[in-house]
């Protein structure tokens, strides 16, 4: 017995069956998660257990989304692999413990078979081929690996991996292969995380990152609204939308493999949902609004930057990063739109991008600290919160260039956002810092996008800076736990799992109390990052500005 590439074992890493081979279950389909400090798995859906195998971690280990194999201590070997999206078969040392009904186990000698209740752990499959299963789940990653040579980095296997156990096969509402987050405790489909992952997976499988996209659009109401999140059986019944972003992941996809069929069926309801936006969003002047919620721990989730303290004070506000993104939305829309000859719905689109680039530098722009704000509408100001979205004007070419110039000088003053690992969330030495989800901490999103903006105004060296600042990090972090965190201390001090999440680490309380590990789209957007050398985004004719 081989392992074929090494891992690193560490709590919080999941594993479940995978879209990419076969048939999933979002309810009833097994889900697990490693734990520490030992060698053990938790049983984290349909029902919950514990698979216990050592107090010691193994001395080496294949730990991946859908297989497993460790060398223990003692010696001895454990080997598994998911027969399907219910079935979990083990050859080795372990012992297992449910907690109620909806899980079998079933053993036999060194073999043991864990199942969902739904379909039963027949005595049979302890025979099965374990080899056969085993090459099975490893084809598709270690085919991408020997395509992009990606042999010798480690976090980027990590990557891919684990993007391949966040995807579901098509279900329910659902006519497309789909991805999540993280298989728990997410679970779901979320708008702008799915962008993401499309842009890091149009690298690896192209047809799977469209259908990240498309995903997306079954859950589209008739309105042409995108809700924040869908699964199976529906759309989330909260009127809540996420930050636009599906166009950014269109124009990525036809960037790298262009499908006109594919877009050609897409554009309109793009469109559709951006004008939603446009239409349920207005501030009064133009410019968008976040829903901004009561809950003191998630203020706007519909930002997706739940409990930034940008949000603290304010019941509304024109938000620099839904203008921003909105821009750029509505550019990229226009440039896909003119490469199917559509000139009318291109200048269409053009405009809308014009207009509200216009309206981000009149009224977002701080003169003072040389950073664009939200505009508090009820307190008639700019937000005193000097945050990492206050740079996103770049990526819709929104800032000019002496507004462009000034934001990057942020990156060398380390009292605001020339920190250790670029760029935190909210200026270092801002009143509300603090290591806790969007209060401070590096998001890789972020960095990712304000790179590609770098790169619109011609700071190559800048955008290149910010990529290798986070890239390092995930790297580095990854060589200590063997997995890609939510979010990192913009110090680089704080370890990840140590990093509060919305007000405190409390990982036994609440799974959402904890630095998510394996997260989505910090390895998707990694692997965009180590596999695109190419700006992601077109380059502005800044001549006549």
């Amino acid at each position: 017995m081989t392992i074929q590439y090494d891992s690193l074992w560490g709590p919080g890493q999941l594993l479940a069956f995978s879209g990419v081979d076969g048939p999933t279950a979002y309810d009833t389909g097994l889900c697990l998660r490693s734990l520490g400090p030992g060698t053990a798995l938790a049983i984290t859906l349909p029902g919950t257990g514990r698979i216990e195998v050592s107090d010691q971690p193994p001395l080496a280990c294949e730990l991946a989304c859908d297989h497993l194999e460790l060398h223990l201590a003692d010696g001895a070997v454990l080997r598994g692999a998911f027969l399907d999206a219910h079935r979990l078969l083990l050859e080795g040392p372990v012992r297992v413990v449910v907690d109620d009904d909806r899980l079998v186990v079933r053993q036999k000698g060194a073999r043991t078979l864990i199942a969902s209740a739904v379909v039963g752990g027949r005595a049979g499959l302890l025979e099965a081929d374990l080899d056969a299963a085993l090459a099975a789940r490893r084809w598709w990653s270690e085919a991408q690996i020997a395509a992009h040579g990606l042999a010798d980095r480690p976090a980027a296997i990590k990557a891919l991996r684990q993007f391949k156990g966040q995807i579901y096969s098509p279900e329910g509402i659902f006519r497309h292969r789909w991805s999540t987050p993280d298989r728990w405790p997410h679970r779901g489909c979320w708008l702008w995380d799915s962008a993401f992952h499309a842009i890091g997976a149009r690298h690896i499988d192209p047809a799977l990152a469209r259908d990240c996209i498309a995903a997306v659009f079954d859950g589209q109401r008739a309105d042409g609204m995108v809700p924040i999140r869908s699964n199976p059986c529906g759309a989330d019944t909260v009127a809540y939308t996420q930050p636009p972003t599906l166009a950014l992941a269109t124009w990525a996809m036809m960037r790298s493999q262009p499908d006109p069929a594919w877009l050609r069926g897409l554009l309109p309801r793009l469109e559709a949902y951006l004008a939603w936006d446009m239409q349920h969003r207005n501030g009064g002047h133009g410019l968008p609004c976040w829903a901004i919620e009561a809950n003191p721990t998630c203020r706007s989730g519909e930002s997706g930057l739940d409990n930034a303290s940008r949000f603290d004070a304010a019941t509304r506000m024109e938000a620099v990063d839904f203008a921003s993104f909105l821009a750029l939305e509505w550019e990229l829309l226009a440039l896909l739109y003119g490469q199917l000859g559509n000139t009318a719905a291109a200048q269409r689109c053009a405009q809308q991008h014009a207009s509200l680039s216009d309206l981000i530098r009149q009224r977002l722009w701080d003169e003072t600290s040389g950073l664009f704000r939200d505009h508090d509408l009820e307190h008639g100001r700019l937000c005193p919160v000097a945050a990492v979205t206050g740079f996103l004007p770049l990526i819709c070419g929104a800032a000019s260039p002496d507004q462009a110039a000034r934001l990057l000088a942020h990156l060398d003053d380390p009292t605001t956002f020339g920190t250790a690992v670029l760029l935190p969330s909210v200026a270092r030495n801002d009143a509300s810092y603090e290591p806790d989800m969007w209060r401070g901490p590096v998001w890789v999103n972020m960095v990712h996008l304000v790179a590609a903006g770098c790169d619109r105004y011609g700071f190559t060296d800048a955008a290149q800076r910010l990529r290798t600042s986070i890239t390092t990090e995930i790297e580095r972090w990854h060589a200590v736990y063997g997995t890609l965190f939510e979010f990192y201390d913009a110090d680089g001090s704080i370890p990840p799992p140590e990093l509060h999440r919305k007000g405190r680490c409390a990982p036994d309380v609440s799974p959402f109390h904890q630095c998510f590990h394996d997260y989505g789209w910090t390895g998707t957007l990694y692997l965009d990052m180590v596999l695109d050398h190419q700006p992601l985004l077109p380059r502005l004719d800044l001549a006549g500005c």
